[in-house]
């Protein structure tokens, strides 16, 4: 039901864009110059060594040899000529493009040459000078004490990132057509990244540090697009994507002997349809202009709520003038409102007044099943037996003597929806392991990817939440600039500032384009991360989601959506012919303004859709059965923010929305439910059930105000118990004899594993050097 500034949107969720998409985001137009550079410094090189033929003639044998030379290259000591060679390697793994003809052909040999150059080891060549560059205090000292830093400081390790970004996404990448080895090499190179050999980190964990380094100041030259670009892949990459996540919750279900899912929620999703957006006044005003004639109206009244909750937007915006209460119960609004089944079943002798193309039969019945949790029934029976027999049973929910009949009945019907998630079972575990440690002795922890990088994360895992945040905050389209935020312009900005319109232009666009890449790539990390620790075990993600609470988390994503969603959905931020790998085969038309205002012909913009629903989901996550949190969205008056967003007619996104807002309706008040009554109507159809769960009235029984703080506060000490009793190793420390003689301490020989002194310095670069001394401690007793 389509008006016409918010059409359906056409979007399908994934892990991520189309291929060539992703490949091209990964490159600033800035940039676009170096890729004629890596075609020369390959040529040269390449000419001096095969006289006469090109890269596509060579056969398999020959091209080896080649990348071996290449790879010899690298070792020398002259820095420039080490980064020549190394463009020389992008060059291939862009994939050849001055001998291809079209896209396709350059997106064929990229991937050729990624796995050919993975096969030849050109990976941990390039994570050696990796390393180098991070550590290079002397381009850090440079750039600290430049006054604007610009491409021109990241070009070594843009190249070197760049070339292991196409590695891992062709790598990761599967086609039907692969052969067999390139299966088998896909396998191992995701073993190489998620459990490493010679290092005892993930190379998840370098990019990471990475991160933090940059967010401290002390190397602001990092290309942090790019970092997190891979950062995104290679965590997608070795923990795997929302299909590969199904899939293993469906395992582990089975491995605990819980009965199977009630459906599969991607595919419920997909099969939504979106609903129309809440109507706002000034359209109720039209309608009512247009409908005059009719019949006679009352006029629209603005609502004057003496609730405490009632729903003001705090921040002024590009909407001012438009109401966010309507009174849905006007007459004027009723014929907006109604759904095309609700129209048919009340108002049956009304002729139809859209086009009968846009008339969709509703699927019969909800698209959830509905879910009820052990606390529910446990909840229920105790106000029953309070109120028919006067004592309690505890969490008994087996005697139902004393209970009238229907109560039976609804004890039954309860209990065939009862859902135990997996995080219920793990739960329970801790809660035993904790209770009888030495009858139950060790736990079997599984080595899986996930648990190797939560272990590798923990001791700095606040730092890396902050960082991340700190980075979405400057990249958010509504952030001020502000002296004290941080540059991520970086590697974007070019060495000479624009002097023509034109040139200004493609830098704003270029720029703008930069910030959103950064954003969409945050939220999809962050949220890969959630959903694999919550899998993995629920304790480590109730860890990283309270340092994303403690970080501001939840008011950053409100303000992200406080701004024009529609306009940001809709942004055309993008130069369709300077994209790789259409740049690279095509002449380049004659950039103008109007051809740059224009833009591309897409009716929305991917990223930013993907970018706004990762976000969403992220913010469910973080509120889900928190009412402290939840009562975080209402102090933030996110109700009127959420509420705009309803205004994209895309199925999956609406859902998220009205997720948020039917968690928090209780305690909005009564006035805010009369006067959006659509917006509950949405809710009741779309969101899942929970049977008993009071959230259209308020009469429930955790919604008390008094023991949020203790909620956190009781989270925050189960999730130290379980991270001290499964990381911190020393387990028997309060039986074992303690040795007082300093020389005897001293000479104590201490068996240090086979590879640490492969990764010596980085551990003292992060345990000792970054670290603050923290003096006053020593006067602590323990």
């Amino acid at each position: 039901q389509g008006s016409v500034d918010c059409p359906n949107v056409e979007f399908e969720y994934g892990d991520a864009d189309g291929h060539s998409a992703e490949l091209a985001e990964l490159y600033s137009y800035t940039e676009e110059p170096e890729l004629s550079t890596n075609r020369r410094c390959f040529e040269e090189d390449f000419h001096a060594q095969v006289q006469g033929r090109r890269w596509l003639e060579l056969d398999e044998a020959q091209q080896k040899a080649y990348v071996m030379h290449l790879l010899d290259g690298l070792e020398v000591v002259n820095r420039d000529k080490r980064l020549k060679v190394a463009r020389a390697i992008l060059y291939l793994a862009q994939g050849v493009f001055g001998d291809c003809d079209n896209e396709g052909d350059v997106l064929h040999w990229s991937r050729h040459n990624s796995f050919l150059l993975y096969r030849l080891g050109t990976f941990t060549a390039f994570l050696e000078l990796l390393n180098m560059e991070i550590d290079n205090s002397q381009a850090c000292s440079s750039a600290l004490r430049k006054p604007a830093i610009s491409l021109a400081d990241s070009t070594e390790l843009r190249v070197l990132l760049s070339v292991m970004y196409l590695m891992v996404e062709n790598i990761h990448v599967e086609q039907e057509a692969d052969p067999p080895e390139w299966k088998t090499c896909r396998e191992t190179f995701r073993m190489e990244l998620s459990c490493p050999v010679h290092t005892e980190e993930p190379f998840a964990l370098l990019l990471f540090t990475m991160v933090t380094k940059f967010c401290s100041g002390h190397a602001p030259h990092f290309p942090m697009k790019k970092v997190l670009l891979l950062l995104w892949k290679v965590l997608l990459f070795t923990l795997g994507g929302f299909e590969a996540l199904q899939a293993m919750k469906v395992r582990k279900r089975e491995e605990l002997g819980l009965p199977p899912l009630p459906e599969d929620s991607i595919q419920v999703m997909r099969s939504m349809r979106a609903a129309s957006p809440p109507t706002y006044s000034i359209e109720l005003m039209e309608q009512q202009q247009q409908k005059r004639g009719h019949r006679s109206r009352r006029p629209l009244v603005k609502q004057d709520s003496l609730d405490i909750y009632n729903e003001r937007d705090p921040f002024k915006n590009d909407e001012a003038g438009v109401d966010e209460e309507e009174n849905d119960d006007v007459d004027s609004g009723i014929e907006g409102e109604l759904d095309l089944m609700e129209r048919d079943a009340i108002i049956p002798a009304m002729p139809a007044q859209r086009p009968p193309i846009e008339r969709v039969l509703f699927p019969k019945g909800l698209p959830w099943a509905p879910k009820v949790r052990q606390k529910d029934i446990e909840h229920f029976l105790e106000a029953s037996r309070n109120k028919f027999i006067g004592f309690t049973l505890g969490q008994d929910t087996e005697t139902l003597i004393g209970l009238p009949r229907p109560i039976h009945e609804s004890v039954k019907t309860l209990k065939q929806h009862k859902y135990v998630s997996i995080s219920d079972v793990q739960i329970k575990n801790e809660e035993e392991l904790e209770r009888c440690p030495m009858s139950l002795g060790e736990e079997e922890v599984q080595e899986t990817p996930c648990e190797i990088l939560y272990r590798a994360m923990l001791y700095n895992l606040p730092q890396y939440m902050i960082a991340l945040l700190k980075i979405l905050l400057a990249a958010a389209p509504t952030s001020k600039a502000k002296t004290d935020s941080i540059n991520i312009l970086a590697d974007v900005l070019p060495e000479e500032m624009p002097i023509t319109v034109l040139q200004s232009m493609k830098l704003g666009i270029d720029v703008n384009r930069h910030k959103e890449i950064i954003v969409k790539s945050i939220s999809a990390l962050l949220l890969l991360l959630l959903k694999h620790f919550k899998l993995n075990h629920i304790y480590q993600f109730e860890y990283v989601s309270q340092h994303l609470v403690f970080a501001n988390c939840i008011p950053l994503i409100l303000k992200f959506f406080n701004q024009n969603i529609m306009s940001y959905i809709t942004a055309k931020n993008s130069i369709s012919v300077l994209d790789y790998p259409h740049c690279t085969v095509y002449d380049l038309p004659e950039l103008t303004a109007e051809s740059l205002e224009a833009g591309d012909n897409n009716q929305f913009c991917w990223r930013n859709l993907f970018s706004c629903i990762n976000l969403l989901r992220i913010l469910n996550k973080l509120t889900k059965w928190k009412h402290s949190r939840t009562m975080m969205l209402v102090v933030f008056k996110s109700a009127p923010i959420l509420k705009r967003a309803l205004k994209v007619k895309q199925a999956m996104m609406q859902l998220y929305v009205l997720k948020l807002l039917k968690i928090q309706t209780k305690y909005l008040g009564r006035q805010w439910r009369k006067s959006n009554m659509k917006t509950m109507s949405a809710i009741y159809q779309k969101v899942r059930h929970r049977m008993n769960d009071d959230w259209a009235y308020g009469n429930d029984i955790d919604a008390r105000p008094w023991d949020f703080q203790a909620e956190e506060c009781t989270l925050r000490a189960n999730i130290e118990a379980f991270n001290s009793r499964r990381y911190d190793k020393p387990q028997d420390s309060e039986f074992a004899p303690v040795d007082n003689c300093l020389q005897s301490v001293l000479g104590q020989r201490l068996e240090l594993p086979e590879d640490f002194h492969y990764s010596y310095e980085l551990w003292l670069e992060r345990e000792v050097f970054s670290q603050p001394i923290r003096w006053e401690e020593l006067l602590h007793y323990q």
